[in-house]
């Protein structure tokens, strides 16, 4: 049916349409008129104003680290002067259709459309050179609709009014290059100290990566690695343009880059740098360029200073003894999860070693790279993750696990040769110990402290990859991305991490499982002191405080340690209590010791930034142990001791996780006398002891579940046949004694051999005249006594204690004792351990 409308009513419609349309075209008009106005002159182009200067502060507001923009770095030259090379470079990166259109390039913003609706965020802009221009030089850089469409109607009026030569010109003169460098002949000279009709192809095309984000691709920053792999896409458009050859292209992308030192005042750099790259990221770089800021930071410039001392001059001595030519530290106060001091390698201002290498690629030493944002492989030090999976699952620290040669591949033979079914060698996994030696039979506690791994790789295996990755993300880390890449080699360090994650995490132990998430700013104000950011405290309980307790009673045991380490290693601090971990990875590529106490906690690693492995002596305990050592002894030398919360004492119902690894019954004996316990034995000295074959623990639990039934199949788990097999062929060459089975019952703790005790000078009942100075006791023991002490109405007044010769012994009071009615008690301790107890009631009148 076909509708016809009346001429009223189309008159009707037509009005309803055109007039809003007029409307829309005069204010179109009007503003585009009013946007032309504003088009300047070329000295205004040419002129850029920095408002105030954003000042980065330490932790006191007092100590200026670093000032951004405090002065600009700018020399104008003429386009002739320019290399060809860095305009062929800046083309193909920024506007290679520069040439080719009026200002606005539709087929760029076309492309960056499609790639921004492909890829699901906007991430391509479409910008051309002359947008970046009016953008730089006119407008701000605040990102709004209006914003761009004013952007685009100046840059079709600036293509009218200039030539192609005088755009490229002025924006080759005025575009920030970054470390406060405008303009080509500044970047030239800050970063080469070259003129900038002397920059090699390789040279420019590094110079054209850098606009897009000048704080990020710095190359005294830590993102190097992708400012070249930027300066080779440069190269290689270049090449697909037709600027330069084959030949050429691939001659420059080999070719080593020297890069001047940075010419900027700056304190603490990796870290200044570590929060600028925050300011930019939350605010954007121009307004943290021009807006004047004032930023406080949590930085501890005393520790920071230290800290800088130390590792440069330990990192020397590594690189003479064991050529490790760099380190790397982080300190945090685990109880707000600041960071007091950061240093990112041995010398910010040093030169790349060794001479010629390309620094982000091939250097073993690159100052600019902050290592401690930088994924490294941490060795044993991810271990403590694994072993809080294993007692957030009902393991113990008395739990025996059998240090022996073992074959964790089930298509391998218990002896690492490979099956019918496997095609190489390396697909067997048969790891050893840092020292080629096995122990046989060792507890959980003895495994971590020592730091041994093929218990370590059985602990993973019962504790699951799974969960032991899930608990190191719980406490912070966040580099595990790929789960299902990591198999048992995890918990030796086969993934990578970042110093200051790992930092941050042990400080979860300190806290007992309470996360104070790292944070490097307290404060932000703006020019008007209007405050923009201030920290609040936040926490998270992230870890059973039992298991932190546990972790942190392990890591801070010296005795356990002493067989790997020696007993007053670097680790160890007289009279404080002082909880770490080493690491060190295969091929000795990296060291690492991450320790703490309630107040500080602190992560130190040393290597080469390319990876290169360090001399076979570079154990952690020898590279990095002096440096963390060090700093810690400074931080001691100012605080009072302070010791961690010891965990509960747990009596687990099952045998196995007492420390029980032979499969035949139990007896109980005394520990001393080494017979029968009675029902006189006190309860300390009870030991089981357990006969029969020794066995895997997986005879006795299931992984899955170790509190509860025992497995009803045990040769159904797929480690079963290589782990039992492996305990036979070690115990073969290394025989464990029988353990003695006594016939005969104790003595040592029969009530007959309890001391008795005597008041002295008074009877029970009988009241006694004041004021009471002293009291005598007399006490009969069979074997020595340890300690007698006195209590009055259940308060200690005074303590005898080893040695105690004498029968009498005479209790002095700090006070005399008046009238009134009081409870006297008397205990006593003996050498076997034995005790007794007396108390009598007293008047005094």
């Amino acid at each position: 049916m076909t509708v016809v409308f009346s001429p009223r009513v189309k008159k009707r419609r037509i009005r309803r349409f055109f007039i809003p349309a007029l409307v829309l075209l005069f204010l179109g008009g009007w503003w585009s008129y009013s946007a032309l106005r504003e088009l300047p002159g070329p000295s205004r182009i040419t002129e850029r104003s920095v408002i105030e200067s954003t000042k980065i502060y330490d932790r006191t507001g007092l100590v200026l680290l670093y000032e951004i923009h405090g002065e600009e770095r700018r020399t104008t030259i003429r386009f002739s002067e320019i290399s060809p090379n860095i305009k062929w470079a800046t083309l193909v990166a920024e506007d290679i259709n520069f040439y080719r259109h009026g200002g606005i390039d539709f087929r760029g913003i076309g492309r960056a459309l499609i790639k921004n609706i492909v890829r699901g965020d906007v991430t391509q802009g479409g910008s051309t050179i002359t947008q970046q221009l009016v953008k730089n030089s006119i407008l701000t850089g605040e990102r709004t609709l209006a914003r761009k469409f004013k952007e685009a109607i100046l840059a079709v009026a600036l293509e009218t009014k200039y030539s192609k030569d005088e755009i490229f010109e002025l924006y080759l003169n005025q575009i920030p290059y970054g470390s406060n460098a405008y303009g080509i002949a500044a970047a030239a000279q800050t970063f080469f100290s070259k003129k900038p009709e002397g920059l090699s192809l390789a040279e420019s095309a590094l110079l054209a990566a850098l606009p897009k984000a000048p704080t990020y691709y710095s190359p005294y920053g830590s993102h190097k690695e992708e400012l070249m792999a930027r300066k080779d896409k440069n190269i290689e458009r270049m090449r697909e343009a037709g600027f330069v050859s084959q030949e050429e292209a691939a001659r420059a992308k080999k070719e080593h880059l020297t890069f001047a030192p940075p010419h900027q005042s700056i304190r603490a750099p990796h870290f200044v740098m570590y929060v600028r790259e925050h300011l930019n990221e939350k605010y954007g770089e121009d307004f943290v360029e021009r807006g004047g800021l004032k930023v406080i930071t949590s930085l501890d410039w005393k520790l920071q200073e230290e800290a800088e001392k130390i590792v440069k001059e330990e990192a020397e001595k590594n690189e003479n003894l064991v050529k490790a030519a760099n380190a790397a530290l982080v300190a945090l106060d685990p109880k707000s999860g600041d960071v007091l001091a950061l240093v990112g390698s041995k010398d910010f201002l040093g030169k790349p070693y060794p001479d010629g290498c390309t620094p982000g690629l091939n250097c073993r030493f690159d100052p600019h790279v902050n290592v401690v944002i930088r994924p490294r492989q941490p060795g044993s030090a991810f271990k403590p993750f694994v072993y809080a999976t294993a007692f957030k699952k009902g393991y113990t620290t008395e739990t025996v696990l059998m240090d022996v040669p073992t074959e964790f591949n089930p298509l391998c033979g218990y002896d690492g040769v490979p099956g019918p079914t496997i095609k190489e060698e390396k697909e067997c996994y048969h790891p050893q110990n840092y020292d080629e030696t096995f122990r046989g039979p060792v507890s959980l506690r003895q495994a971590l402290a020592q730091s041994l791994n093929v218990p370590s790789v059985k602990l993973l295996y019962l504790a699951g990859v799974e969960d032991s990755i899930k608990t190191a993300e719980t406490l912070g880390i966040t580099t595990l991305k790929d789960p299902n890449r990591y198999g048992l080699s995890l918990v030796l360090g086969g993934a990578e991490v970042t110093l200051l994650e790992m930092t941050s995490a042990f400080g979860v132990f300190s806290q007992d499982g309470i996360l104070h998430p790292k944070n490097a700013i307290l404060k932000i104000e703006d020019s008007r002191g209007a405050v923009l950011e201030e920290k609040k405290e936040s926490s998270l309980a992230v870890l059973d405080t039992e298991v932190a307790r546990t972790i942190n009673d392990v890591l801070s045991d010296n005795e356990a340690r002493v067989p790997t380490f020696n007993p007053r290693s670097s680790l160890y601090f007289p009279g404080r209590q002082v909880a770490a971990k080493t690491g060190t990875t295969q091929e000795f590529r990296d060291a690492w010791v991450i320790g703490y106490t309630p107040s500080l906690v602190v992560g130190v690693w040393a290597g080469n930034n390319d990876n290169a492995s360090m001399q076979k002596g570079g154990l952690s305990i020898m590279v990095a142990g002096p440096l963390w050592h060090r700093l810690f002894e400074f931080f001691l030398a100012q605080k009072p001791p302070e010791e961690f919360t010891p965990p509960e004492k747990t009596n687990s119902t099952k045998a196995v996780l007492r420390g029980h690894y032979r499969s035949g019954s139990f007896i109980k004996i005394d520990k001393i006398s080494r017979k029968l316990a009675t029902v006189f034995t006190p309860a300390g000295l009870v030991e089981e002891i357990s006969t029969g074959e020794i066995k895997s623990i997986l005879s006795f639990i299931r992984r899955e579940d170790p509190t509860g039934d025992p497995p009803s199949e045990p040769p159904n788990d797929p480690q079963f046949k290589n782990w039992e097999e492996a305990i036979k062929h070690w115990l073969s060459a290394n025989k464990i004694a029988e353990p003695s089975i006594p016939k005969e019952p104790e003595n040592l703790h029969d009530p007959d051999k309890k001391p008795q005790i005597n008041f002295l000078g008074w009877r029970a009942g009988v009241p006694v005249k004041g004021p009471i100075t002293s009291f005598l006791v007399k006490i009969r023991a069979v074997f020595p006594l340890q300690e007698v002490s006195l209590f009055i109405n259940e308060g200690l007044m005074s303590s005898k204690t080893t040695p105690i010769v004498s029968e009498t012994i005479n209790f002095y009071l700090p006070s005399p004792l008046g009238a009134g009615s009081y409870r006297i008690k008397i205990t006593a301790y003996d050498a076997v351990g034995n005790s007794e107890s007396h108390e009598e009631e007293l008047t005094v009148w």
